[in-house]
């Protein structure tokens, strides 16, 4: 354990829970959450992975204090306890793509739990005019596709995630300059653990006759990359296209891009029927991927699936959201994710219930159907023959409260 580092971290959460009745009280606002998220999984094909129950247990506190109409000051402590049977899925140590700073901690409290405490949040926010600006730990997202969007390139939620509610915190500066009615240009840098995983990125949206345009460009933790988007409506169909193009980096190592050059470009469709179904479609081309499961244990050692730029190892995909109000207070919600390719998929319909004011649970379970593993020999690994058929089946319940 880092004894400097804990302290700094003990010390930070003495401010900012004391915060509220000190002399910052005013113009000060908080909010937090608690959550749970317990998961069963059945053993993998081919015995790839285990039976396993994970509990995934967050507390949060965010505080913000407008010290003027031009000054504002973000932050957020999040304190994240995993629990997991067998021991050991708390994984290991990981590169900070994002982050340059250490402010986190963590703990091994047993063989089965571990924590971490972390600022998620630390940035300070100045209005001149026209022009915003952040600097510190802050959440980034773009792009305007819902499910899994080519433009957010930063730190994308995985198209499958279940608590997408807050988004990872990132070290970064952004401006953006304000014109017209909806224009914006804006600029982006990102510091990583290292220099060679900074970002810098130039963007530019605005709103033509009804249609959000955006665009983006420059250096992704080390490849050049270039990007755009369209999001509009026809009738009543909404109707989203980007697609961004990569040069591909170190891809004559075993952990690089697989590619010289590739894309990322996804068509999303979304439309309300009168019963009061709502259905998200998308059509994904995942240029980190490849055509073939023989190639899939290449993809999830390269860096694209590394870094989170993506989360699949196919080509092409067909993406389906459906949810239903079957109540005020009960929802059906739906996913599917098709590999085009190997006919493989994975399957989730989920109950999301309003307990109570700011408190919801959602029930779920998940299948994965495709052609399982081939186990060619008991002295070499199982050789893939689809991306879905390579998971066990499993469900669980995720809880939330805000306050």
């Amino acid at each position: 354990m880092n004894i400097t580092r804990c302290l700094h971290l003990v010390i930070y959460c003495q401010v900012v829970m004391l915060t509220p009745v000190s002399v910052l009280a005013e113009g000060l606002q908080w909010s937090g959450s608690i959550k749970s998220l317990n998961v069963y999984v059945e053993e993998a094909p081919a015995g790839l992975a285990p039976e396993y129950w994970i509990s995934s247990n967050r507390a949060r506190l965010d505080v913000a204090w407008q010290t003027s109409e031009a000054w504002r000051l973000e932050t957020a402590l999040d304190y994240h306890y995993l629990w997991s049977d067998p021991p050991g899925f708390h994984g290991p140590e990981t590169i900070e793509y994002n982050r340059r700073l250490d402010m986190e901690q963590s703990w091994q409290h047993d063989k089965h739990g571990t924590g971490r405490l972390q600022v998620d949040r630390l940035n300070l926010q100045w209005q001149a005019g026209a022009v915003d600006t952040t600097i510190g730990r802050q959440a980034i997202g773009l792009g305007r596709i819902l499910v899994f969007s080519p433009l957010d390139v930063i730190a994308p939620f995985a198209p499958d995630a279940i608590d997408t509610d807050v988004r990872s915190g990132v070290d970064a500066v952004r401006t953006i300059f304000n014109y017209g009615l909806d224009g914006q240009i804006g600029a982006i840098v990102v510091w990583g653990e290292d220099a060679e995983y900074n970002t810098y990125l130039g963007t530019w949206s605005d709103n033509w006759s009804g249609i959000d345009i955006m665009m983006i460009g420059g250096d992704l933790r080390g490849r050049s990359m270039v990007g755009a988007g369209l999001a509009g409506s026809f009738g009543t169909l909404g109707l989203k296209a980007e697609v961004s193009f990569y040069d591909g980096k170190d891809t004559d190592e075993i952990n690089g891009d697989l590619h010289d050059t590739f894309s990322v470009a996804a068509i999303e469709a979304w439309y309300r029927f009168a019963n009061g179904l709502s259905v998200v479609t998308q059509y994904l081309y995942n240029g980190p991927g490849v055509d073939g499961p023989e190639d899939y244990p290449e993809v999830l050692a390269s860096a694209p699936l590394q870094e989170g730029l993506t989360y699949l190892l196919g080509r092409h995909y067909l993406i389906i959201a459906p949810s239903y109000e079957l109540h005020p207070l009960a929802t059906l919600q739906g996913l599917v994710i098709y590999n085009l390719d190997d006919e493989s998929a994975l399957m989730r319909p989920t109950l999301d219930l309003s307990l109570a004011d700011n408190l919801s649970l959602q029930a779920f379970w998940t299948w994965h159907s495709g052609d399982q593993p081939e186990i060619v020999s008991s002295f070499l690994p199982a050789l893939p023959r689809s991306e879905f058929g390579l998971f066990g089946d499993g469900g669980g319940v995720f809880i939330k409260w805000f306050f």
